[in-house]
């Protein structure tokens, strides 16, 4: 029996929009009328289901209640019709995405919502005839889990046949086309850029009515160097160039990219610290290959396996929910309308529908580390992941960032021949923009935690999970029983292995730590290590994540060292036994293997090896220089409590490099034939003489040749356009005076201003102080770590409200891109000092001093950079620390005016100078 359109409840005509604000909400009709409720009946509203709202999640967040009943959430209706488009998670975005009036108040977002959900609904009705019989089984399984906008969107699409499965419209897994594997490209060539060609480019790109700079041609010609031959092994051209902002960097440095890509290519790989750059750079192009077809062939974007979307664990999570009413089967649901229309399945583009986020953890429909099954997987031939590593290797050009980078050299060291030849996937030539952070992207790539949830991990993946462990991961014995069947000494280190692998920490190490039962190796060095931690801190700091210099140590603490390091000796020798047995068999059956075969082969090889010649290795060094006391001369070593919120997650001992350029430039600089690293903040300070902090933070100062060196100053004039304050008369200790300074001061801009804090706690505290002030001079505040929004997902908002303001993290101040008025206020609640950790105190000891003020001062610097970004910007930037030095202000363009003074002089002036821009 067919299921005819259902008396449509009419959602998107009858019930209420909801807007929520602090203490409040407006509801609105779709006639435009509306009215202004207090936080009760807003919630009970919210409660009874019956509204329209953009991101559930946000909305119960502000009005600090969950809805009883599924609301109709109109970013869900556009999932649906729109499946893979962006749009921000607000009214705003969808007025945006769908071409609408801008609403200017909440009274406009309210009506926007009404007319959002028609305009959707009436694009259903008007596709053709076989769209609307495809997307009827999906619609049918909805109408029966209870979607909210199941009636009307079945009332839009007309009849719908009975579901043929409780899957049916989920699986569209089996529509996605195969990959094919490519032929070799080849050894990527040596051909140089002419400048005259790369200049020529760079002007075609900016067209008739962009702005030809000469910074931007001159910037062009010194990164020219690194696109030039090598001229001998190990001494690749680096040239090292900072661009003020406004110079048009990206541009300049792709005009010659482009052009060594296509003569010589593939090799090329331009590399960024954060995702919203590598968004930037995708786009910027497709100036130079506006036909997409071509832009795909010719660039491909390059992230982390766990960036994307597994088919296999997504097929699973469908499979688990067959039609059980909820959220997450509406999750579960719109991914599938993604799967069919994105080209990536990159969970982290733009195009995801990322509020979804809120209903199901996208780490159960992502790639897990450890999980993936690769040949023997059913959605091998499709999956995205193993798309994009091929369309990687045959691309000219690849857009990935710094940690895939650094991931990529640490996995692959031990595949360089006896020859130093370099794997046929690594790149030649490096693009590293965002500069600045080569030295934090490398700490964290270089750096090794001996752990609770490590080697927890390395138990799980040779033996499999532990009985109440819920995953697909299954251990050697599963994986490789039929492949070592025939061997008893390929079996014989297998079983040893497994064997080993009891003195690592089994699921639910952390309670037996906290009941003092630990049992085996690991669980016994790690309870020594956390009765260590907590021994040598303070009662005060146990809310948060907790270390230890590792000297010197407990006497017990040395003792367990020493039997872990045994026992991870036991695991290792077996399981590079098994890997070389693999390795051999690959060759011996070469004849007979099938490639699903050989897949899982490699697959199972290549994990051996980098555990057993890597991870294990590394660990084993670190509990020798624990047991004998040692001090390892480029390494720092510490003990640690992992804590999120005051509960603990982890416990281990970390090795970090003090200096961890070293490997930085090892293992990806000197094996390459050029690299260009580019950054506005590269250097410390403006002395043309001095690169030394530059050195220090790309590890130039580690090269065999050294790097060509230039600098080319911002275009803009920052006496007209900026303005700094330090405030000298509010004691920033004071939350209530720091609150009180920060309303001001964003009532001052009239929005288009963003906090940011060294603590988050002090960030929690501001948000509950000021939230209703801002809303009643209707000015919306979004807040990282309060706002049940991931980072990007709040800068997005923040981008498209003009008017908004935003408190985050001091880290979020790399992460914003903001061009124009949506940003002209920048604070920060206190110097950006950096914390003094045990790594920070051994740094400053490798570097002098003047280390702490270098890493002050590029923060600022990096900062205020975002607030000027272009010739039509104004901005105000505010240090509320009145004991900031003098020394510091160097962070500044020297023609940007800076001024001591108190607040109320502060926000009048900030107050005048920004009305003048409107």
């Amino acid at each position: 029996m067919s299921i005819e359109p259902t008396p449509a409840v009419n959602l998107s005509r009858k019930a209420p929009a909801l807007i929520p604000f602090a203490g409040g909400a407006v509801l609105g009709t779709a006639d435009g009328h509306s009215r202004r409720v207090g936080l009760a009946e807003a919630q009970k509203i919210f409660r009874s289901g019956f509204a329209l709202v953009a991101h559930a999640a946000f909305v119960s967040g502000r009005l600090k209640t969950p809805p009883s009943s599924p609301v109709a959430d109109v970013l869900e209706l556009f999932a649906f019709v729109r499946p893979a488009q962006y749009c921000v998670p607000s009214p705003k975005g969808l007025a945006r995405a769908l071409g609408l009036t801008w609403p200017e108040t909440d009274e406009d977002a309210a009506l926007t919502l009404h007319i959002a959900a028609s305009k959707l609904l009436d694009e259903l009705r008007a596709l053709g005839s076989g769209q609307r019989t495809r997307l009827a089984p999906l619609a049918a399984n909805l109408i029966a889990t209870g979607w909210r906008w199941g009636p009307e969107v079945a009332d839009a699409i007309g009849a719908i046949g009975p579901s043929k499965s409780p899957i049916a419209g989920f699986d569209t897994w089996r529509e996605l086309k195969h990959w094919e594997d490519e032929p070799d490209p080849g050894k990527p060539g040596s051909e140089p850029v002419g400048e005259a060609e790369a200049q020529a480019r760079l002007v075609a790109c900016i067209g008739a009515s962009g702005e030809e700079r000469a910074e931007q041609a001159a910037y062009l010609g010194a990164a020219l160097y690194a696109f030039s031959p090598r001229e001998r092994v190990g001494a690749p051209r680096i040239a090292l160039v900072e661009a003020g902002t406004g110079v048009g960097k990206t541009l300049a440095y792709l005009a010659p990219s482009t052009l060594w890509a296509e003569t010589n290519g593939p090799g090329l790989w331009i590399s960024t610290y954060t995702r919203n750059l590598q968004r930037q750079i995708s786009q910027e192009l497709a100036r130079f290959y506006p036909d997409p077809v071509e832009r795909e062939e010719k660039v491909v974007v390059r992230k982390g396996r766990e960036n994307y979307l597994c088919l296999l664990n997504f097929e699973e999570a469908v499979r688990g929910v067959a039609l059980a009413p909820g959220q997450r089967t509406v999750a579960l649901a719109l991914i599938a309308r993604w799967i069919g229309a994105t080209n990536d399945g990159d969970v982290s583009g733009s195009g995801f529908p990322a509020f979804l986020g809120a209903s199901l953890s996208l780490r159960d429909i992502t790639d897990r580390r450890g999980e993936c099954i690769y040949a023997a997987c059913p959605h091998y031939r499709s999956c995205f992941i193993e798309r994009v590593i091929r369309r990687a290797r045959t691309a000219p050009i690849v857009i990935a960032n710094h940690a895939l980078v650094i991931a990529q050299a640490t996995r692959e060291a031990y595949a360089l021949d006896e020859t130093g030849d370099v794997p046929p996937d690594r790149p030649l030539r490096y693009v590293l923009d965002e500069g600045h952070h080569l030295f934090d992207a490398a700490d964290s790539g270089f750096a090794a935690f001996l752990s609770g949830l490590e080697m927890a991990e390395l138990r799980r993946w040779i033996r499999g999970p532990d009985g109440r462990f819920r995953t697909r991961m299954r251990g050697l014995e599963e994986r490789l029983k039929d492949l070592v069947a025939g061997d008893a000494d390929a079996r014989a280190a297998m079983d040893e292995a497994i064997s080993a692998t009891t003195a690592l920490p089994a699921d639910g190490w952390l309670s037996r730590l906290h009941s003092g039962t630990s049992r085996g190796e690991a669980e016994r060095f790690l309870a020594c290590i956390y009765s260590q931690v907590l021994a040598r801190n303070t009662d005060q700091e146990m809310a948060y994540s907790l270390e230890a210099e590792l000297r010197p140590p407990n006497g017990e603490l040395r003792e367990q060292s020493r039997q872990l390091a045994v026992a991870l000796n036991s695991l290792a020798a077996p399981m590079r036994r098994l890997a070389l047995y693999l390795r051999r068999q690959m060759n011996d059956r070469a004849d007979d293997l099938d490639t699903g075969q050989r897949g899982r082969i490699e697959a199972a090889a290549r994990g051996l090896e980098r555990r057993a010649r890597i991870v294990l290795p590394t660990w084993i060094a670190m509990l020798h220089a624990l047991e004998h006391d040692e001090c390892a001369e480029e390494f720092v070593d510490w003990l640690e409590i992992v804590r999120d919120d005051g509960r603990d997650t982890d416990v281990g001992m970390r090795r970090h490099w003090i200096d961890p350029t070293i490997p930085l430039v090892s293992e990806i600089l000197t094996p390459s034939h050029g690299a260009l690293v580019t950054s506005a903040t590269l250097r410390d300070v403006t002395d043309a003489e001095d690169w030394a902090s530059a050195d220090i933070r790309t590890g130039a100062n580690h090269l065999n040749e050294p790097a060509r060196r230039a600098s080319f100053g911002s275009p803009f004039r920052y006496d007209q356009q900026s303005r700094i304050f330090i405030v000298r008369d509010i004691e920033r200790r004071d939350l209530d005076q720091l609150a009180a300074a920060l309303r001001e001061l964003f009532l001052a801009s009239g929005g288009g201003a963003l906090g940011l804090f060294t603590a988050v706690k002090t960030l929690r505290a501001v948000e509950r102080r000021i939230s209703n002030a801002l809303a009643e001079a209707g000015i919306t505040l979004y807040a990282q770590h309060v706002d049940r929004l991931d980072t990007g997902t709040l800068v997005d908002l923040f981008r498209t409200e003009e008017n908004s303001c935003l408190l985050g993290a001091d880290a979020l101040r790399d992460g914003v891109d903001v061009p124009g008025r949506s940003l002209r206020l920048a604070v920060f609640d206190k110097v950006p000092w950096p914390k003094p950790t045990i790594l920070h105190k051994a740094r400053r000891a490798r570097f002098g001093r003047s280390y702490d003020e270098q890493l002050a001062r590029l923060r600022l610097k990096q900062a205020f950079g975002r607030l000027i970004r272009t010739q039509q910007d104004r901005g105000c930037f505010v240090i509320l620390e009145p004991r900031t030095p003098t020394r510091l202000l160097a962070a500044f363009p020297a023609d940007a005016p800076v001024k001591r003074c108190g607040l109320a002089e502060a926000v009048a002036e900030i107050r005048e100078f920004l009305a003048e821009s409107r």
